[in-house]
């Protein structure tokens, strides 16, 4: 019986339970002939005959008898095992994963998840800072904030909003340095790097930046490490408009620049369609992720 298909057994049942082929195709959602495949499946697996044709109808035979109270017990098994997921997946409490950047994790998270919390007292969310992209196909976490569109089709994704990035230094460096404005102000200036293998000069160059490696004061892979240092008047750097809107100590510089621009993604396997918790924690996020166009609106200008 270890060889058994379930789907073959299920057809079984129903035939049984229903008299005829055509009824029990009805009550599965199956067309007549497949389910006639399946039952013949199920017989020539095990090696004898369930059915015999009495008229129109069909008569269990006698070892098709004795299988059948087998068979209900196992349609009982996966009944209860079907509720217990509903149950489960509809349950308003526990554990969400949540990936994002390190930068989005330390500075963008903490109050979402403080509302959430508040809301869904039963819910605990989980923060994964990682700058790589998690394998959400493997749960290395339920739900992943990315700057790229997934590819994979098993994923669910919306495309929250298009974020913008902008250069800073301190207010130190600034009051040392001068407030530069244009791009060929920064070809004598300081910044503070981020990858040693050519990645961020080269971003740098392409978003019109006339630099070498020779402006790097300090290097920091990590943006919560790279911020850090440009708080420290280390030099300039580029961060989230609404992370840097929340650090008081710092000032927009190179003005005429225009601004980075990427999307935000917010990314779920497909148990978002059937797990509440991790629906009311996407939803959420895709709320608070939303926030910052409005929100930004009673920021002061930062100069």
């Amino acid at each position: 019986m270890e060889n058994i298909d379930w789907n073959q057994l299920r057809a079984f049942l129903a035939t049984a339970q229903a008299g005829s082929l055509s009824a029990a195709a009805r009550q599965l959602g199956l067309t007549q002939p497949t389910l006639s495949r399946q039952v013949a499946a199920i017989e020539q697996r095990l090696g004898v005959t369930l059915f015999e044709r009495v008229g129109k109808g069909l008569a269990l035979t006698s070892t098709g008898h004795e299988l059948l109270e087998h068979a209900r017990a196992m349609g009982a098994a996966a009944d209860a095992l079907g509720l217990v997921a509903s149950g489960r997946s509809q349950a308003p409490g526990g554990v969400v994963s949540v990936s994002a950047s390190d930068a989005v994790a330390a500075y963008l998270l903490p109050p979402m998840v403080r509302r959430l919390r508040e809301q869904e007292p039963g819910i605990a969310i989980e923060v994964i800072a990682s700058n790589a992209l998690s394998d959400l196909l493997r749960r290395e976490a339920d739900i992943a904030i990315r700057h790229v569109k997934p590819e994979q089709p098993e994923l669910i994704a919306r495309l929250v909003r298009e974020a913008t990035a902008g250069f800073y230094a301190s207010r130190d460096w600034v009051h040392t340095h001068g407030h530069p404005r244009t791009a060929e102000e920064a070809r004598t200036l300081p910044f503070v790097g981020a990858e040693r293998d050519g990645r961020y000069l080269g971003y740098l160059q392409q978003h019109g930046l006339p630099v070498s490696e020779n402006n790097f004061s300090c290097y920091a892979e990590h943006s919560v490490a790279h911020w850090a240092l440009v708080r420290q008047g280390m030099g300039i750097g580029a961060m989230m408009e609404e992370i840097a809107c929340q650090t008081p100590d710092v000032v927009r510089v190179l003005d005429d620049v225009p601004p980075v621009r990427f999307p935000i993604w917010l990314v779920s396997h497909r148990e978002l369609r059937t797990a509440r918790r991790i629906r009311v924690v996407f939803e959420a996020l895709a709320e608070g992720l939303s926030r910052w166009p409005q929100a930004a609106d009673n920021q002061p200008a930062r100069r």
